[in-house]
């Protein structure tokens, strides 16, 4: 115990603290679907490391890909000057599964070639698809929509509908316009002086949101009339997380720009953004190289995303995400109809939502479940809703002892 202690303190000590109350975990090891404490503790991992662990901790697959690569080189140059044959067999894969999701979303109308550009972070990926839109439109403003989250960094944090992240970094980029969510009536404040139009399918930090089913549709239309590019942020939704590959497959319709990340690594950090080769081609010209990064597309991070991406096809978790979501927001559901302190549970496949009444009950939920060995989270700044994201390869007697400790805390809330 004394070590642990003398642990958590270095922690606080060395490490920069984003909060006053951090969970304080000690970590030992993780896998499938627990992470396990240094005290021996065992704990149902219910969130994934905020949507990351889709194929569950330290798939043996994914830790043999990474001890192979990193026995063969790491880093070796800037991302675009030598052939790295994992990068490429990455990207090959990568753009075969999101060019798949298209066809079947525009029942096999879609038409072209994408290419994929490899970045580090969710919040990069999404920087990286805003000039992007700027560069090859030549236009400057950015439509948006209220309650939205794409990332820190000060283009991100610019198209991120939340005053409470915006305000303390302000000012920010010009010429950006938020829009209400959900909202078909708005869209016509789009107009052709917009580069882009970025939005999440899903909002997840906002408190998984789901949009009208008419919403995405209209804003697909919307782009088209005025000649604006759609950036899609899936960088939380896609990988199969909503029962889809990518969330825009529940809506028929698909972005000119896609931004992945999270789950993409399989525990490693990788992100980046897809569009079409002629789109993608206003980076290697007037002038070349205006858009480059260091680590981006790191050997090592893209062997663990392929074996990542193999295993989520060859488990087909799109579709165990949406036969166990549609399960466990059952189960949810029909807790909330014996505790009141549930006001609603939405979602789609294995992303879903427990919104409270009170902020109060909100952190009792929380803090109960940690207790009893289950992790959940909070959605931040969003004091009234727990973000319930496991990974996809739960099994069901997993997620009948997650609903019975989630049952037994509710009673004691």
């Amino acid at each position: 115990m004394q070590d642990l202690e003398s642990l958590k303190r270095k922690f606080l000590r060395y490490l920069a603290q984003t909060s006053d109350e951090p969970m304080g975990l000690v970590v030992e090891r993780a896998e499938g679907c627990w992470i396990i404490a240094k005290d021996g503790r065992r704990y149902l991992d219910f969130i994934s490391g905020i949507a990351v662990t889709n194929i569950g901790h330290t798939r043996p697959e994914v830790v043999q890909a990474i001890k192979q690569q990193a026995e063969r080189y790491l880093h070796t140059m800037v991302y675009g000057e030598f052939v790295q044959d994992v990068q490429v067999a990455l990207a090959e894969k990568l753009v075969s599964i999101v060019e798949a999701a298209f066809k079947r979303a525009t029942d096999g109308k879609w038409r072209g070639e994408l290419q994929y550009y490899p970045t580090n972070s969710g919040t990069e990926a999404n920087e990286g698809a805003l000039k992007l839109a700027r560069k090859w439109t030549g236009r400057k403003k950015f439509v948006a929509f209220q309650n939205s989250f794409h990332g820190d960094t000060l283009g991100s944090l610019s198209v991120t509908g939340r005053e409470i992240y915006r305000k303390p970094f302000e000012p920010l980029l010009p010429d950006v316009v938020f829009l209400p969510f959900g909202s078909v009536e708005a869209l016509g404040q789009i107009d052709e002086a917009v580069a882009a139009v970025i939005c999440e399918p899903i909002q997840g930090e906002a408190g998984i949101i789901v949009p009208p089913d008419e919403f995405l549709p209209a804003l697909r239309k919307r782009c088209d009339e005025v000649g604006a590019l759609l950036i899609l942020d899936e960088v939380q939704t896609g990988f199969g997380r909503t029962g889809k590959w990518f969330a825009f497959e529940h809506w028929g319709i698909v972005p000119d720009i896609l931004t992945v990340g999270k789950a993409l690594g399989g525990g490693m950090p990788l992100s980046g953004f897809l569009a079409r080769r002629e789109v993608m081609r206003a980076f290697a010209e007037n002038p070349p190289l205006c858009h480059v990064t260091t680590f981006g597309g790191h050997p090592v991070c893209c062997a663990s995303a392929l074996a990542a991406l193999q295993v989520m096809e060859r488990e087909n978790l799109p579709e165990r995400a949406a036969i166990v979501g549609a399960k466990l927001k059952d189960a949810l559901k029909q807790l909330a109809t014996r505790y009141p302190l549930i006001a609603e549970v939405r979602g789609k496949g294995l992303m879903l939502g427990l919104e409270f009444v009170t902020k109060e009950a909100t952190q009792n939920f929380v803090r109960g479940c940690l207790e009893r060995g289950m992790i959940v989270g909070g959605t931040l700044h969003t004091e009234k809703v727990v973000r319930i994201a496991p990974p996809l390869v739960i099994t069901d007697s997993e997620v009948e002892w997650a609903v019975e400790v989630m049952d037994d805390v509710l009673r004691l809330c």
